[in-house]
């Protein structure tokens, strides 16, 4: 039986830790966190967010704009967030409504207070392995790594997933940490062979039961990072959890794994932010 990775748990201690760090502080940590339209989803993560942030005495102020926002109007507000210096980070609440281009909206914001790590300048950064700033599910993700005291260094780590969000950026943090790694995708050639061979696996596909146990060999790590929604309404990942989890020596549950953590690096993220900005 697998030990399970409690994410949960460490993001309760995890937030904490930032609180006692933001006490000490003689400033409050701000957060602007952007909403548009009107997506249940959406409105669910931003309200636990600013729950996050008031937990651990981070300023948030939400700014919620109609589904009809032009993105000139998205862009003059970040532009404004951008020049307001009591303001540490600044997070746009993604999917975006249609007719506003993303990559726009992203390169508008300043390197210094993009806390989700998505602009260009912060993603070279992570290539280069100097980042200050990660992105919050890929930090996440090795700060469980860390916890349960598994060292990719030396180890075969597969990466399901190349999204700029998940699987790009979770391939670079383990390339740091001296792990031989593949990234897997959907044109990746028999990937249940290619699976086998990993001492880690990161799954970060959005697909019900994408991981078998056919998949896993006996003794690997499984990290899932998806969230579904099943046909009855109850959520999971992208592992089937009954069958791999016989298998594997750990694995994180979904709900309860890679989620929380994912919250709280942006609050470290944020905590970061602030530092940097104000030299202290």
């Amino acid at each position: 039986m697998a030990i399970l990775m409690d994410g949960k748990a460490l993001a309760a201690e995890t937030r904490k830790d930032i609180s006692r760090r933001v006490a000490e502080l003689d400033y409050q940590p701000s957060l602007a966190v952007i909403i548009v339209g009107n997506n249940p989803a959406s409105r669910f993560y931003v309200n636990n967010k600013k729950k996050d942030c008031a937990e651990c005495g981070i300023k948030s102020i939400e700014y919620a704009l109609s589904e009809d926002t032009k993105e000139s109007e998205l862009l003059e507000l970040i532009a404004r967030l951008n020049a307001d210096d009591e303001l540490d980070g600044i997070l746009v609440q993604l999917p975006l409504p249609k007719g506003i281009d993303e990559k726009a909206v992203i390169a508008a914001i300043s390197p210094q207070k993009d806390v989700d790590a998505f602009h260009a300048e912060n993603v070279g950064h992570i290539m280069l392995g100097d980042a200050a700033l990660l992105p919050c599910t890929p930090a996440g993700v090795m700060r469980l790594l860390e916890r349960y005291g598994i060292d990719p260094a030396g180890k075969e780590c597969v990466v399901i997933g190349r999204s700029n969000i998940v699987g790009k950026p979770q391939a670079m943090l383990l390339l740091h940490r001296n792990a031989t790694v593949t990234i897997c995708h959907s044109r990746t050639r028999d990937l249940p062979e290619v699976t086998r061979r990993a001492d880690i696996i990161v799954c970060a596909v959005g697909k019900v039961d994408f991981l078998r146990a056919d998949m896993v060999r006996r003794g690997a790590v499984v990290i899932d990072v998806g969230m579904n929604t099943r046909a009855d309404g109850s959520l999971t990942g992208d592992v089937d959890f009954a069958a791999v989890e016989p298998i594997a020596s750990y694995i994180t549950p979904a709900p309860g794994g890679v989620g929380p953590m994912t919250r709280v690096m942006l609050l470290e993220n944020t905590l970061t932010a602030a530092k940097m900005r104000r030299k202290s």
